[in-house]
């Protein structure tokens, strides 16, 4: 990967399948973006110019045409149709495509001829410049471009065909309307208005979709070009803000300029983390005046959870802490939400109180921790009292149950007809992980603003204790749950029961900075050992081990079929935080841990970390190319990883911690099915 802000693929990877594959991406800062692939083909009905933050698809397309001295035309668009033909075929004249401070540009070089095209979006309104210049052209030389328009205006989700109405389009300004929804303008208008039928996405036959949709051609924007000149169409929702958009080459510019200040501002070292700030900046948007975070593109939007988990990353390890600040500030009312409304999340608030100790302990911020304690302590008095989405604490032992109607609101959310495809009733690990930790946090926090934390150690060390009695479990690592229901999967029995099978959800107990195993140094190299043999790949780990019953190994097909694999053998990047956290703890080289992601940087969502791969070797990334949690993971585990070789190199390791990691040893693995 070269150094800095700047990606470059030649024109074999354009013009064979990985230029179909590596995806771009531009935001608005609002949740609107545009995104394709390298090659231009647009293989996912996501793929579009303009895509509003309701996630509403606008301008699909402008497929350029570009007419020589000599009268020759070359199409310079490629698409799929249901046929199976690729038609035009113009990323066979790509020579390059670069991701330059987080912009895309792609050249054609047709002989002598080269035209440059570069897309931007303006940053804080839903509008987009697509800004086509002649780079070289013979002498005097005169060329003619033409873009024909295609579109839409339907749900990011869904599809639209011929058999309904076409889109309403009307002439407006230099260009036409949309449903009076969005603008497009551009020089030379001609208008048209014609059906493109049978518009294949492929990725979404390998979803299990409906692959096709129809789009409308609007009409063609022309200009003639010599060498140096450039024409612009710009497309733009929200007709009531009557704002003029500024040129096209300067909201290019603009955009390069602020990828530039936000690199300047993170203070980061190398060209991944380069990218990896920008990848950051994409997922943090503003609305209504609050920050707020942006889960996966393109099908996802804002959750608590994904949030929360992220915040560290996207925040406190790209020098965002006053946006951050304003974020936290935002979800002061969560403890009072969770009691009267249910949320979807039994661990969103759990992770909340996380971000917000991260927070000040990374910063310092007083007046912050003041303010937001009895925000968080209104927290954990919810799920002392018991939430809306059916979390209680056991008054036995003082941890976190989880009942049965809510057994699918963990992290591990997904579900099927028949309920969640990964039941999480009962005392889920990672929840009371969380939780001993939110005890620990408020602990803290509260002998920081100078109040008494002497109850709150009180609980917390009970918890922990408990904790620690109730999950070590008989195989060498902790039980994934503790007093679960009936199971969804052979186990010689009924009703409560504890379950011992090898996730990563433990990892949180040794990870988290106020973490119910940190004084287990043994069991934590045990687990660390496991996960480490089974769980580990290059691009995260499993979520479940290859030798336990119901793995899964490919997350392809339907929606059925993926969902069934979500978490059950499907590797997800963002855990890589939490393992890097608790090797540290433990005092065990983690520094060519993230050199694998690194690579993937330049695979599939160009500058960002996939959500989620399969668990079979490959590992082939799937889900949303573009997800927030494993960016920052990836950016967390950079800056651990930093401060531990700097560590290192000032004091020399604990006396006898070498000793005893060597000295640590997996328990033998009964060979059960579960």
């Amino acid at each position: 990967m070269p150094p800095g802000s700047v990606m470059t693929f030649g024109p074999h990877a354009c013009a064979t399948p990985a230029g179909f594959e590596a995806e771009w991406l531009v935001t608005d800062g609002l949740g609107g973006y545009a995104t394709g692939t390298i090659a231009g083909l647009r293989t996912r009905r996501y793929h579009a110019l303009l895509v509003t933050p309701e996630r509403r698809v606008a301008l699909a397309a402008l497929d350029p045409v570009l007419r020589l001295t000599g009268g020759a035309e070359h199409r310079l668009a490629v698409h799929e149709w249901g046929s199976g033909a690729i038609d035009p075929s113009g990323h066979h004249l790509l020579e390059s495509f670069e991701l330059v401070d987080g912009v895309p540009r792609w050249r054609w070089r047709i002989g002598e001829y080269v035209l440059e095209r570069e897309v931007a979006m303006v940053y804080g309104r839903n509008a987009v410049a697509v800004v086509h210049r002649l780079v070289a052209a013979p002498p005097g030389a005169r060329v003619r471009l033409t873009l024909s328009a295609l579109c839409t205006w339907r749900d990011a989700d869904t599809e639209r065909c011929c058999t309904g109405e076409p889109p309403a389009v009307a002439a407006a300004g230099t260009g036409f309307a949309v449903e009076d929804a969005y603008r497009v303008d551009g020089p030379g208008f001609v208008p048209a208005g014609a059906w493109y039928l049978d518009a294949y996405y492929r990725e979404e036959t390998a979803r299990g979709l409906n692959p096709v949709e129809d789009l409308w051609a609007a009409g063609t924007f022309a200009a003639d070009l010599r060498a140096g000149e450039t024409l612009t169409v710009t497309a733009r929702s929200g007709l009531a803000d009557p704002a003029p958009l500024p040129d096209g080459p300067a909201v290019v510019e603009a955009a390069r300029r602020r990828a530039r200040k936000l690199v300047r501002q993170a203070g980061v070292r190398t060209g991944a983390e380069r990218l990896l700030t920008l990848a950051a900046d994409q997922c943090i948007v503003e609305r209504d005046g609050v920050p707020d975070v942006i889960a996966g593109y393109p099908w996802f939007g804002s959750y608590l959870r994904d949030t929360m988990t992220a915040y560290e990353g996207l925040f406190l390890h790209t020098g965002r802490a006053a946006e951050g600040r304003r974020l936290l500030r935002s979800h002061a009312g969560l403890g009072a939400r969770m009691r009267a409304e249910e949320l979807g999340e039994a661990d969103g608030p759990l992770w909340y109180v996380h971000a917000v100790e991260r927070h000040v302990t990374r910063t310092g911020d007083e007046e912050l921790a003041a303010e937001l304690l009895p925000a968080v302590e209104a927290v954990v008095a919810a799920y002392t009292k018991g939430t809306r989405d059916g979390v209680t604490v056991d008054p036995l032992d003082g941890l976190l149950a989880l009942d049965a109607e809510h057994a699918g609101r963990t992290w591990m959310n997904t579900r099927l007809p028949r309920g969640p495809v990964t039941p999480r009733d009962g005392k889920p690990v990672e929840l009371n992980a969380l939780w001993a930790n939110a005890l620990g946090a408020i602990a803290a926090l509260r002998e920081r603003c100078g109040r008494d934390a002497s109850v709150v150690h009180t609980r917390r060390d009970a918890v922990r204790a408990q904790f620690v009695k109730r999950f070590r479990a008989p195989d060498g690592w902790l039980h994934d749950i503790v007093d679960a229901g009936p199971a969804p999967y052979p186990k010689g029995g009924s009703g409560v029961h504890d379950d011992s099978v090898l996730r990563p959800n433990q990892l949180l107990a040794f990870s988290l900075p106020y973490a119910p195993g940190a004084d287990e140094p043994r069991l934590r190299d045990d687990v660390l050992r496991a996960v480490g043999e089974s769980l580990l790949t290059p691009l995260g780990l499993r979520t479940l081990g290859p030798g336990e019953y119901g793995y899964v190994g490919a997350h392809r097909g339907g929606v059925v079929a993926r969902d069934t694999a979500y978490h059950q053998g499907t590797v997800w990047p963002w855990w890589l935080g939490p393992y890097v956290d608790a090797m540290c703890a433990a005092g065990r080289p983690v520094d060519a841990l993230p050199a694998a992601i690194e690579g993937h940087l330049g695979e599939c969502g160009l500058g960002s970390v996939s959500e989620i791969a399969e668990g079979d070797a490959p590992y082939r990334p799937t889900g949303a190319p573009f997800s927030a949690r494993s960016v920052a993971a990836l950016l967390h585990a950079r800056a651990v990883i930093r401060q531990n070789c700097n560590l290192q190199g000032a004091r020399p390791a604990a006396p006898g911690k070498a000793k005893l990691t060597r000295e640590a040893g997996p328990r033998k693995r009964r060979n059960t099915l579960r």
